[in-house]
């Protein structure tokens, strides 16, 4: 299986490329392709992971289904024959990894929620005992489970390559009082649903970022939903807090990317075979776990 790097979808007009994802106008919507691309520390890398765009995509179909009933989303169909006729000639490069959405406004804020200590959240409370200002107990580890979820929202810096933590007041200034409000009960709604599901098929939801829009009847889930590339799962049978923890996600290629002293600059290097396979494996894994049904790529 080759991977898809990028999408060529002939006069649909690009309107840009994320890490990940191909965005194009399609009249009034929107068509997200979700490629085969890969990053770490901030750069796209030279290798793809054949059908990770399928993955990420069927996962947040997935999820938004299970979460329809506490948020609207931006989905009009996943189902190629239901896109336009000019996009069928393109079936093969969109079927199973592209979504047709409604284009909303979005909010220049990322939707955290935290119950676990990891990441930039960990290093935060170890030097201030405190996450985006909240004040948390003393004596928490690295992977420690927080005494709730926690709302952490997040700006992306003027280079836009990292996510800025903020403070809720910051939130407050940036959305306005009321709409700051419903995104921090939108978010830990969705977050308590989610991290239910995932402790029933025995993960962990530590962490998720969620992103949404308003469109004219009001706010909407958007973009990708809880894929292990906005997430981190944990492996529940081995959670053990005091360090990092067992992660459904593109760990295998951190640590190949560490292990070759990459300086982390431009251009990226590529993957070997074994990288590849092993983090394809576990995003099928992330799959069959979160929706309990194996996926045919």
């Amino acid at each position: 299986m080759t991977a898809l790097l990028t999408t060529n979808l002939g006069d649909t007009p690009l309107i840009g490329r994320g890490k990940v994802r191909d965005l194009y106008a399609v009249g009034d919507a929107l068509l997200l392709v979700a490629t085969d691309r890969i990053s770490a520390f901030d750069h796209v890398l030279a290798t793809g992971i054949p059908g990770k765009g399928k993955i990420l995509t069927q996962i947040s179909l997935f999820w938004f289904e299970l979460l329809k009933d506490l948020t609207p989303n931006h989905l009009i169909t996943a189902k190629v024959e239901e896109f336009p006729a000019e996009l069928h000639p393109y079936a093969d490069q969109l079927r199973g990894r592209s979504m047709l959405v409604r284009r909303a406004q979005m909010y220049p804020v990322e939707c955290v929620a935290r119950g676990y200590l990891a990441g930039s959240g960990w290093k935060e409370y170890a030097s201030s005992r405190t996450v985006c200002g909240i004040p948390l107990p003393e004596n928490l580890k690295d992977g420690s489970r927080l005494p709730e979820p926690v709302f952490t929202p997040a700006t992306k810096s003027q280079d836009g390559a990292h996510d800025e933590n903020i403070s809720f007041a910051a939130t407050e200034k940036l959305l306005g009082a009321d709409t700051a409000a419903q995104l921090r009960r939108l978010t830990l709604a969705i977050y308590a649903r989610a991290a239910a599901h995932a402790e029933a098929q025995g993960l962990i939801l530590a962490d998720t970022k969620f992103e949404f829009g308003a469109l004219p009847e009001g706010i909407v889930l958007a973009d990708e939903v809880l894929t292990p590339d906005s997430s981190r799962f944990w492996e529940g049978a081995q959670w053990k807090p005091g360090g990092a923890q067992p992660s459904f996600d593109k760990q295998f290629v951190r640590d190949y990317l560490e292990s070759i002293h990459w300086n982390k600059q431009a251009p990226a290097p590529g993957l070997p075979p074994e990288v590849v396979e092993r983090t394809l494996a576990k995003y099928l894994e992330a799959y069959r776990r979160i929706t309990g049904r194996a996926l045919a790529l």
